[in-house]
């Protein structure tokens, strides 16, 4: 396992951590409780020491999850989860994110996990009906408290996060990234110029990087990979499938899977300090973790860039 400096945190980070939304279940297919809390062990005993989860994925049930999963290892791994997402209404969580709904937020996820503090709290999504001095400044009292080591944003670009370092030390910042999904490279990169720990999600683009899937489909209605995702869906879905053949290469000559590479391509990223990988199956947490066994090389990496540049931009 590689590890990196979080930020200024002062944290030693796995270069990967487990993201759990798809443990939850919730969008994802339905979950494996049993199966899930297996794969995450799996994880933390090859050397990962992240684990990413909120309140947002299915209701909590994924922070009961990794409640369990962290049983007897808690001074071991580094916990983040999220707060600003009302989760008791029907339907998909609503972004809330007022000084009440933080502290509560973060109450609840405590509760669920059976810990008295986590080490990051992030914002999950900026609430529109809420100043973000508000949001920040109820997290801040919540590290003042001691229930928080750390705070972050997520899904905030570079202007917004300037913004919230006025109201508190804001220390971390999660984003996408990955080879079908550069949106916020810039923000990552002005993130890590700034001292802040980085974490990407969706580094494995929702699994179309596995090269699980290599046919389109039409996902239910519920299925986040249609709904959040627009690389599941035409036009673009035929340029990934392209993508793909020319990772496959890659893949082919070191008789790795496609995955491993797209995993690499994230995490030697400098500015990159760990990037979320989810996993439901022990056989997929070796798989993710084999990933740092190994390094693309610069032609390769050149050529994944030039890859990407012909067919996604």
């Amino acid at each position: 396992m590689r590890y990196k400096d979080f930020g200024t945190t002062g944290l030693k980070v796995s270069a990967i951590g487990v993201g759990t939304w798809g443990v939850g279940g919730r969008g994802w297919g339905g979950s494996d409780r049993e199966g899930s809390i297996q794969a995450l062990r799996a994880m933390f005993d090859a050397g990962v020491n992240l684990v990413d989860t909120a309140p947002a994925y299915n209701r909590g049930l994924a922070e009961e999850i990794t409640g369990e999963a962290i049983q007897g290892i808690r001074d071991k791994v580094i916990i983040t989860t999220k707060c600003g997402m009302n989760i008791d209404k029907p339907g998909w969580a609503v972004k809330t994110a007022t000084w009440d709904e933080v502290i509560r937020g973060c109450e609840g996820s405590l509760m669920r996990m059976g810990l008295d503090y986590v080490d990051v709290l992030l914002l999950h999504w900026p609430d529109e009906k809420t100043p973000l001095q508000e949001s920040i400044e109820a997290m801040a009292h919540l590290k003042k408290q001691g229930k928080v080591r750390f705070i972050g944003v997520s899904n905030l670009d570079a202007e917004k996060m300037e913004e919230v370092r006025k109201y508190a030390d804001v220390d971390v910042t999660q984003l996408p990234l990955s080879m079908v999904d550069r949106s916020a490279d810039s923000s990552l990169r002005w993130a890590g110029a700034h001292g802040m720990a980085t974490m990407t999600y969706g580094s494995l683009g929702a699994g179309i990087l596995s090269g699980a899937i290599r046919e389109h489909k039409e996902f239910d209605e519920d299925d986040v990979r249609g709904r959040f995702y627009s690389f599941f869906r035409e036009p673009e879905f035929s340029k990934v499938m392209e993508l793909l053949k020319s990772m496959d290469k890659i893949a082919e000559k070191r008789g790795v899977p496609v995955s491993q590479i797209a995993t690499n391509w994230v995490v030697q990223k400098e500015y990159v300090h760990t990037a979320l990988i989810g996993v439901r199956t022990v056989e997929h947490a070796n798989d993710n973790c084999a990933a740092l066994s190994w390094e693309l090389t610069g032609d390769e990496l050149a050529y994944l860039d030039a890859e990407i540049d012909r067919l996604l931009r």
